[in-house]
């Protein structure tokens, strides 16, 4: 899977590292399959996209509706912070323009942030 992630309970984050060619299919099944649960609601999130060789460039609507079903996962009782690791100028783009469409969402309780270094990254978390 393109996509791995583990859970760290004691530090409230989710961890969360693409590999290889990742598609459409993979972003969306990782957000369906990590963020219906229910034990790391109000949990911050690391993806850090560094070992991803490809991406199957996602069309201008796909990240909106990303960011949407991303929104409407939120929890509305805790602000969180989501980072991305994107050293690559494809994946530091489309980071950047998920950010925006985030932005845009008025149910979205989750600030994202978009970097070219893990530890840029772990500071924005506060695990710097």
């Amino acid at each position: 899977m393109p996509i791995q992630f583990q859970v760290d309970h004691e530090r409230r984050v989710v961890f969360a590292d693409g590999s290889g060619r990742l598609t459409d299919g993979d972003v969306f099944g990782y957000q369906h399959e990590v963020w219906s649960r229910s034990d790391i609601r109000g949990y911050h999130e690391l993806m850090d996209m560094s070992a991803v060789e490809s991406i199957e460039a996602p069309t201008p609507d796909r990240i909106r509706e990303l960011a949407e079903l991303a929104a409407q996962m939120d929890t509305d009782a805790t602000p969180t912070r989501f980072a991305i690791v994107a050293p690559s100028t494809i994946a530091f783009g489309l980071g950047k323009m998920f950010q925006a469409q985030r932005d845009l969402q008025k149910r979205s309780t989750k600030e994202v942030g978009v970097f070219r270094t893990r530890s840029e990254a772990l500071e924005f978390l506060g695990l710097g």
